[in-house]
């Protein structure tokens, strides 16, 4: 990197963080009139927005504390909006996403028949983060999901696999600790680069028919390494780089599900493509 973009990326940091606190979220109104906020089960979509949509929440979160922005953002604009707790362990409160992840896209299955029960719609539409953003795929492949969703985005997923900066190729230089991973946190494992579980998901194609698939990823990723295996390949798929929408863009890996509202304003765009608007670094404002 060259030394002025060194300089620059700390007024980029504070200039961003800036607009994205002072732009409006509606989460001042969610919090005064909790009925119109989200995991609201008594919301009808409109027809503007007619698919509710699904918050899955990354490994380590659940479903309140990693939606505290994007959530009130989408209710904002009009959406019936709701969000799940899954992958949890017996007895770790609040951490979850740590299950086996088949199980999880179990989960996944039977909260949107609930959803879908609820606002009377055919098909949702899913916006997950991290391992809530490559879960999904495991329900749309082989769970039946294609038939109940119209998009999937991804924030940041770990579509296939991840290295963790290179740390997981040094696992089998540490005798049992593999093993350990499996036993003690299966969702872990399964997201480890080449792990049995990403091998069965990714086989035959990393797409559904049916599904329209959004990526979008961070240059400056150190969960999900390389940022590029984030990216899917087939038909009905657009993979987006947060800097090629915005340059001062510096969110990693958890601030693109929690504070980037260029990233939700993509994710917006992939909700109704019809109506989209060209997504740039002004787009903290929107």
């Amino acid at each position: 990197m060259l030394p002025w973009r060194r300089l620059l990326r700390p007024l980029a940091v504070l200039t961003l963080t800036a607009a994205a606190l002072v732009a409006p979220t509606g989460t001042a109104q969610a919090a005064a009139a909790p009925s119109s906020g989200w995991n609201n089960w008594s919301c009808k979509p409109s027809a503007a927005h007619p698919r509710p949509v699904v918050l899955v929440h990354g490994t380590f979160g659940n479903s309140v504390d990693n939606w505290l922005g994007l959530a009130p953002y989408l209710v904002h604009r009009g959406y019936c909006v709701y969000s799940l707790d899954y992958g949890q362990l017996p007895g770790v409160p609040f951490f979850n996403g740590l299950g086996p992840i088949d199980k999880s896209a179990g989960q996944l299955d039977v909260f949107v028949d609930r959803v879908l029960a609820a606002t009377g719609s055919a098909k949702t539409d899913i916006i997950g983060h991290s391992q809530g953003g490559m879960m999904p795929r495991y329900y749309l492949k082989f769970l039946g999901g294609a038939s109940k969703v119209n998009a999937l985005v991804g924030l940041a997923p770990d579509n296939h696999g991840t290295t963790l900066l290179g740390f997981t190729k040094l696992l089998p230089y540490f005798p049992g600790a593999a093993d350990l991973i499996s036993t003690a946190t299966p969702g872990l494992a399964d997201q480890i680069a080449g792990s049995a579980f990403q091998q069965k998901l990714n086989e035959g194609g990393d797409t559904v028919p049916g599904v329209k698939y959004t990526v979008i990823a961070t240059k400056y990723d150190e969960v999900v390494t390389p940022y590029r295996s984030a990216f899917l390949e087939g038909p009905n798929v657009r993979n987006v780089v947060l800097q090629d929408l915005c340059l001062l863009d510096l969110s990693e890996h958890v601030t693109i599900g929690l504070t980037d509202r260029i990233a939700w304003h993509e994710a917006v765009n992939a909700l109704d493509p019809a109506h989209a608007e060209r997504t740039t670094c002004a787009s903290v404002f929107d």
